[in-house]
């Protein structure tokens, strides 16, 4: 197999999950002379976009995955991005081509190693090979009969696979355009609020200048009216003598007091609008903050809950290595008791162990002992010449009435205790609450 400088990205990926459909290969000939160079005519199709490392490759037919190719060429891009739909061509020298004469396919694979289209078959033999008269035995007829109804056969294979993918593809490609369209609809909704929130933002920001203007003007012209009821007053008492101009006067001042007092209840009126404004204002600020405190209240007991979830898993993982640690301490302690038991020459079956006031006494005397006591049954079993001096048969050393240290440290050994799986602290089983209580501190 040939090969360049740099090999081609390829996959394990199978027949079934290609595209034959997006790459169409045109002008293939049934055969080609060898020593001589072939061009490679192919089209790509609309839904198909081309990357720097995609490949042809000249596969023998019946391949399975891309890695089986013979040769191939770099593909090159098309000049004009957007008419991708142009012919496209790629040369192979006659050095790194087939020398011999079964049939070879070409495909395009891109640059994750997935075949997007393939050719149909092709031979690499001379030009006057077909006038040769080829003698062939029935045997080999029928084997090339066969080959061609394999060949048929995958060939619909892969026109079915084709249909479908191309189906998928249509799918695939309405149920894109749905989503498009309904993330259009859904961004031009968005964008239509955001618009109102801003105009009516503006419109009150635009109202509250207005009233300001309209205030500063009120009080401007409340000072100018102050200023000209002075003036007439001065003429009123330096033209006392004209009764009459002073009573056109004094009822033009009159005139002006009304109309001072309509400019004070209209500026009243407005001062009432401007202070609703600010409540309105203040009412929205509030929700705002609101919102938000909820918001990270929220947040917080999000953080909570995760934080609880972690402490819990931590104690369930260590009360799980507790309980299989305790498991296999058990397994051992029994099979100790049987060592121990078949060093003495009993069975752990012939043991007395039916007899309820024995295992209540051992019980009673040996509180610590799960299985009570193993040899109080060998101590009443034995008879009354062998109570008075006793050989221990592990240490094998001689005691009398009582229990040899041996068998009194291995007694002490079956005494239940519970142990932290963190830091090895051990704790009577009595205690278990404050063994609980100290593996949950581990995880605070």
């Amino acid at each position: 197999m040939e090969q360049t400088l740099e090999d081609p990205p390829t996959s394990a990926v199978l027949l079934d999950h290609c595209h034959f459909s997006q790459v169409i290969f045109n002008s293939v000939e049934k055969f080609y002379v060898p020593g001589g160079d072939i061009t490679c005519h192919y089209t790509l199709t609309q839904h198909f976009i081309p990357r720097r490392k995609d490949w042809i490759g000249i596969f023998r037919v019946g391949w399975k995955t891309t890695r089986e190719y013979y040769t191939f060429m770099w593909v090159t891009l098309p000049v004009d991005p957007n008419n991708i739909s142009a012919k496209q061509e790629v040369q192979f020298k006659a050095y790194y081509l087939p020398k011999d004469d079964e049939y070879y396919q070409f495909c395009y694979v891109d640059q994750d190693g997935v075949v997007r289209g393939a050719s149909i078959p092709f031979q690499f033999r001379p030009e006057n090979e077909e006038d040769i008269l080829v003698v062939t035995t029935q045997g080999e007829v029928e084997e090339i009969e066969q080959q061609n109804k394999e060949l048929c056969k995958e060939n619909q294979e892969l026109k079915d696979s084709c249909a479908s993918l191309q189906k998928q593809n249509s799918d695939m490609q309405a149920e894109l355009q749905r989503k498009q369209e309904e993330l259009e609809t859904l961004q031009s909704i968005n964008k239509n609020l955001e618009q109102k929130v801003k105009e009516q933002k503006d419109y009150w920001e635009t109202e509250l200048l207005q009233l300001k203007e309209q205030n500063q003007k009120v009080s401007s012209e409340n000072e100018k009216m102050g200023m000209r009821v002075d003036q007439l007053q001065a003429q009123l008492s330096t033209q006392e003598t004209l009764v009459q101009e002073a009573q056109d006067k004094t009822e033009q001042l009159e005139h002006l007091k009304k109309e001072n007092g309509q400019l004070f209840l209209s500026l009243t009126e407005q001062r009432e609008h401007q202070k609703k404004l600010e409540q309105t204002v203040e009412e929205m600020k509030q929700k705002e903050t609101v919102a938000a405190k909820k918001q990270q209240e929220l947040m917080d007991e999000n953080f909570d809950l995760s934080r609880r979830l972690g402490e819990t898993k931590i104690i369930s993982d260590a009360l799980q290595r507790e309980k299989e640690r305790i498991e296999k301490e058990n397994d051992l302690l029994k099979k100790e008791n049987r060592r121990l038991l078949s060093y003495m020459g009993l069975d752990l079956d012939s043991l007395p162990y039916q007899v309820p006031t024995s295992d209540q006494e051992s019980a009673e005397q040996n509180p610590g002992l799960v299985y009570g006591n193993p040899y109080s049954g060998i101590q009443e079993s034995s008879s009354p010449s062998l109570l008075s001096i006793r050989k221990c048969p592990i240490c094998e050393s001689d005691f009398a009435d009582g229990i040899c240290d041996h068998i009194l440290e291995q007694q002490q050994m079956l005494t239940p205790c519970l142990k932290c799986p963190i830091c090895d602290k051990v704790f009577p089983e009595r205690e278990k609450q404050i063994f609980e209580d100290h593996v949950f501190c581990h995880s605070l």
